[in-house]
């Protein structure tokens, strides 16, 4: 008699318990992200408040004057105290900045436009862009403020002639930086002068042009504010220079810490605002924006 061996039978594997899901897999990289911004504003907001609290302590373990070191608290009272000042002249180098980097933005990219596609223009022009890049607007500030009779306008230009080369470089590095192949693809199949580009060019361009972007904004702000300097301009109508000018000649120092303060913090804003332009405008399709799991 033939003898049988029993089969008992074998549990089923839960393949879903082992293999996480695409919905699991997304949460978990959601929550990575949100740790990572988090971790990206706390550190520095924490340094950042440890060494307010350190020179706080610095000031009033010394007793150091506040005509020599203001403490941190009296420069924000200050600030307080006198916001009605400050914040007329903050609106004008916003304005200022805003209106130089503008016009650098629009001269820098059809500039840029006409030496990529017009060799003789670039070899016309380009020189001089690179002089007014090299030349400090400090040295040439004066000349400006004497030739031109409005002084808005006058301080509008320097700030100008500081974030134009940015833009200008950049933008026609990335035009020319079109993949070869892809151009005699486009030659091949006969696009058009617009076709090329919009398809191929523009699209090669905009992460040297965000880039261009970002140096541009701050150097504006820095050109608008050296300007002032120059000119040495006084009245209801003037920036935070001015007003870091005059607490200077009054000796008044929290005055000029405050002022200094809201420049800084407009820079901050300014280079916070373009790099999320950046990730946002390059964030899904470009290497240098696009986020990765570490």
């Amino acid at each position: 008699m033939a003898s049988t061996s029993i089969i008992e039978p074998v549990a089923p594997v839960n393949t879903t318990e082992a293999t996480p899901s695409a919905e699991m897999l997304r949460a978990r990289e959601d929550k990575l992200r949100r740790r990572e911004s988090m971790l990206r504003m706390a550190v520095p907001a924490v340094i950042v408040f440890a060494l307010l609290l350190a020179w706080e302590w610095m000031v009033r373990a010394n007793d150091i004057p506040h005509y020599i070191l203001p403490a941190p608290s009296l420069i924000l009272r200050t600030l307080f105290d006198n916001w009605d000042s400050l914040s007329s002249a903050l609106w004008f180098t916003v304005k200022l900045t805003l209106l130089a980097l503008t016009a650098a933005i629009v001269g820098g990219v059809l500039l840029a436009i006409a030496f990529a596609l017009f060799k003789w223009v670039e070899i016309g022009l380009f020189p001089i862009a690179v002089i007014l890049q090299v030349t400090p607007i400090i040295a040439i500030a004066p000349l400006i403020l004497i030739y031109v009779s409005n002084t808005t306008a006058a301080l509008l230009l320097c700030a100008w002639i500081v974030a134009f080369f940015p833009i200008l470089s950049n933008t026609v590095i990335g035009l020319k930086s079109a993949d070869s192949n892809l151009r005699d693809l486009f030659q091949l199949y006969k696009a058009s002068p617009w076709q090329t580009f919009r398809y191929l060019l523009a699209p090669s361009a905009l992460p040297y042009f965000m880039a261009g972007l970002k140096i541009a904004g701050g150097l504006s702000l820095i050109g608008a504010v050296v300007a002032e300097f120059t000119a040495g301009t006084a009245g209801k109508e003037t920036g935070l220079a001015s007003r870091i000018l005059e607490s200077s000649f009054r000796t008044e120092i929290p005055m000029m810490f405050a002022a200094l303060l809201l420049v800084s913090l407009l820079g901050i804003v300014i280079f916070i605002v373009f790099a999320a332009l950046s990730r946002m405008v390059l964030g899904h399709w470009h290497e240098s924006e696009m986020r990765r799991e570490r």
